[in-house]
């Protein structure tokens, strides 16, 4: 029983870690990286459509992006939504493909995407706490149930806690990767 609160805290908690991971991979550092445009929502018959299916993205040079649509037709609404995005980035638009070229991060900014990457941070470890939480209220309501004994639920709680606190680890180790890639000139 325990087992099964402890597995599912676990798979729980791998979740929070992708999330936070996708999140982080949209955060633009120095680099061109496909995952800034892969989520953009773009406009296509009248629905929101992620970027990444509607064309191919490549990085040809190291601070530039290459969006080539499935379809000639979407090229201005890519272009639209990649203006109206939070990126800041001005797209070239040959008639085929979309360039996108990464100006260097100034120092002000860079200081702006590691707060935004620390409050990311912050709420990839509060989404595990509160995961660790409703385990423990379950292990806490089989105890008064009598479904384990008071011995089960003291080891539950110390597992829970290293598998809590492995993932908080890992939460750290990500936010600091991240911050030294963004700090990178």
């Amino acid at each position: 029983m325990i087992k099964d609160i402890l597995k599912d805290a676990e798979s729980r908690m791998h979740g929070s870690i992708q999330v936070l991971t996708d999140d982080l991979a949209a955060i633009r550092t120095g680099r061109a990286s496909p995952a800034l445009v892969e989520k953009l929502p773009v406009e296509y018959y009248g629905s929101p459509t992620p970027l990444m299916q509607l064309a191919s993205i490549s990085v040809p040079e190291p601070r530039s992006l290459m969006i080539k649509p499935f379809d000639p037709s979407t090229v201005k609404d890519i272009e639209k939504a990649i203006q109206s995005s939070d990126l800041g980035l001005n797209p070239n638009n040959d008639g085929k493909a979309i360039h996108l070229n990464l100006p260097p991060l100034n120092e002000e900014r860079r200081r702006e995407l590691v707060k935004h990457v620390h409050h990311r941070l912050e709420e990839a470890r509060v989404a595990v706490r509160n995961i660790r939480r409703d385990s423990h209220n379950d292990m806490r309501d089989f105890e008064k149930e009598k479904l384990i004994s008071e011995d089960d639920l003291n080891r539950g709680e110390e597992d829970l806690q290293k598998l809590t606190d492995k993932f908080i680890e890992d939460i750290n180790q990500l936010g600091q990767n991240k911050e030294k890639e963004i700090l990178e000139v």
